[in-house]
């Protein structure tokens, strides 16, 4: 019996020489705007994504031009924590060398810069480099960004979990010297490249994505991440984590074999056992995921596929530890705390508002510019937090009115943020995204201001409802996850998916397919008035559509979620 032909992307990554392809031909190359279509996948390891300008394509074909091809490049800041003279690094470099001129805080809480010309890749990667940052393994089928709660308020146990997710993304970094090569003209050492001793010449089936979370805050959204680590304290102090693992949002319409998940429990382990846990988690999906379909290679179908004892034994065996019983951990809220928070250490933190993590000068809020400004007299840290905001973190109490008046200055304080679109999130999707089938960014403030009034309409106005919305269901936005889960199908159509948990414990379910803004927002208005009436005293908007029976409970993804 013949051996199953493998997906076309483990022979490029095989044939790769660790991720260099022909990257650096294809970047000399200046007739075209585009890389191969095999390095259009390796230059994913290396940070970034070629994209063309959706809104231009048909023009262009008419006048017989090639698409107008840019780049999307996201960068590696575990935790999201960047200095206020980095930022300003950044900053400077979307204003030079991006034809956006902006910056998005992404929902993996680090930015990034659209609008990337070719010509300009690499010396934006060497400016990066210069501000002590970079893109390695940003994308790929590597370990990504590693999230960690930003929590201002428990400072002495974020600092501790936050070294921990930096030790994390340092650990687990690739070790070609491909990226340092291409884009920062270091020599090729010959010795160097026979050892990926956690990825393996393969690298792993499929992305790879880690979060750190302080309870009671799941900002992180620990549950819908490959692992994740919800740390446990005593008397203020870390010492260890509950590990989850198998999470993911990404799925296929139409394609029942493929569908969200939220990782299991697996048990307890001690802060010293973090990185032996996170390899053999790792080298378990490496070895057993799926390289002949990618639909099906993330992580939570190689559990689901093998089953959670058997995949538990095999980490276990691998780490050379056991997992103790999971310990007691309560998940809470998954919102920012907005506006200043005073933390543990008598220092202020002042969380912003930026509408789906778009920072750029428009007309009355100048948001690039106030940020730019904050940098230059701020003297704590910038968190960007996975739901796409930045705390202005670590400032004294002589430095806050200097802080807050530039803010206001520029526009952050000018609206009034509702507890629902505080607690929400976009993709980017049109028109850069080539997997969007509808709009997202673009449009959800305007469909936020469509929820806000019907909320306003029956008196819930103080209700926070977690609302998501992606262009397609890959699932950025982690819309599976959300109480209420928009999932563009075709221009100006989505599903609509209902009945997650508030805190991010249950996935939702479709309630309806296919459906345009008035039919979504009809069948909001008319659910809306039941939950007025018939709503348990503090009961959530999620838990309600499941137990009044609009929606089923997805208790197993694997068979609930298109059952």
């Amino acid at each position: 019996m013949s051996e199953q032909k493998l997906a076309v992307n483990e022979y490029l990554k095989t044939d790769s020489d660790y991720l260099r392809g022909s990257i650096k031909e294809g970047l000399d190359t200046q007739v075209t705007g585009s890389f191969s279509d095999g390095d259009q996948q390796l230059i994913k390891f290396h940070g970034f994504y070629q994209q063309d300008d959706r809104d231009l394509r048909n023009e262009r074909k008419e006048q017989k031009l090639e698409p107008l091809y840019s780049f999307m490049l996201r960068a590696r800041v575990p935790g999201g924590i960047c200095s206020p003279e980095q930022w300003l690094d950044v900053d400077k470099i979307s204003s030079t060398l991006t034809t956006s001129n902006s910056i998005r805080l992404t929902t993996r809480q680090t930015f990034q810069y659209h609008g990337i010309p070719k010509r300009n890749l690499k010396t934006l990667i060497q400016g990066l480099d210069r501000a002590a940052l970079d893109s390695i393994a940003a994308c790929g089928d590597v370990n990504r960004n590693v999230m960690c709660n930003p929590n201002p308020i428990e400072s002495t146990l974020h600092q501790q979990a936050y070294a921990v997710a930096k030790e994390l993304s340092d650990h687990l970094l690739p070790h070609t010297r491909a990226y340092a090569e291409i884009w920062l003209d270091e020599e090729k050492l010959l010795d160097t490249e026979t050892n990926e001793p956690v990825y393996g010449k393969t690298y792993l089936p499929r992305k790879f994505k880690m979060a750190v979370a302080v309870p009671p805050d799941n900002d992180v959204d620990v549950y819908t991440n490959d692992l994740g680590f919800v740390a446990i304290e005593e008397a203020g102090e870390l010492v260890g984590f509950n590990l989850v693992a198998g999470g993911g949002m990404g799925s296929t319409h139409g394609e029942v074999e493929t569908f969200p998940r939220l990782a299991d429990d697996f048990g307890f382990i001690k802060t010293a056992d973090v990185i032996k846990f996170a390899e053999a988690v790792m080298t378990v999906q490496r070895d057993w995921g799926n390289r002949v379909n990618r639909k099906r290679s993330r992580l939570k179908y190689t559990i689901v596929d093998h089953g959670v004892a058997e995949f538990k034994a095999e980490v276990e065996k691998r780490a050379g530890v056991n997992f103790e019983p999971k310990r007691d951990a309560v998940i809470g809220d998954r919102g920012d705390r907005y506006g200043w928070v005073k933390g543990v250490d008598n220092k202020w933190h002042l969380t912003l508002f930026i509408e789906s993590g778009r920072i750029k000068d428009e007309q009355g809020q100048t948001l690039q510019t106030g940020l730019r400004e904050i940098a230059k007299i701020h003297k704590g840290d910038f968190r960007m937090t996975s739901n796409q905001n930045m705390i202005i973190a670590g400032v004294a109490e002589e430095d806050k009115a200097a802080i807050e008046d530039l803010a206001r200055q520029h526009g952050f304080f000018g609206k009034l943020i509702s507890q629902t679109r505080g607690h929400s999130i976009a993709c980017v999707a049109l028109p850069t995204c080539p997997l969007a089938m509808a709009e997202a960014e673009r449009y959800f403030p305007e469909f936020i201001d469509h929820i806000d009034a019907l909320q306003t309409k029956h008196g819930i106005s103080e209700q926070a409802i977690v609302v998501r919305m992606t262009g397609c269901p890959n699932g950025c936005a982690r819309p599976f996850a959300a109480e209420i889960g928009l999932v563009g199908k075709a221009p100006g159509r989505y599903n609509l998916y209902l009945g997650a948990s508030f805190e991010g414990t249950r996935l939702n379910k479709m309630y309806k397919e296919n459906i345009q803004e008035a039919e979504i927002l009809a069948e909001l208005d008319n659910l809306f008035g039941l939950y007025v009436q018939e709503r348990d005293a503090g009961e959530t908007f999620g838990n309600f559509t499941v137990r009044h029976g609009i929606v089923k409970a997805v208790n197993d993804a694997a068979k609930d979620f298109h059952g």
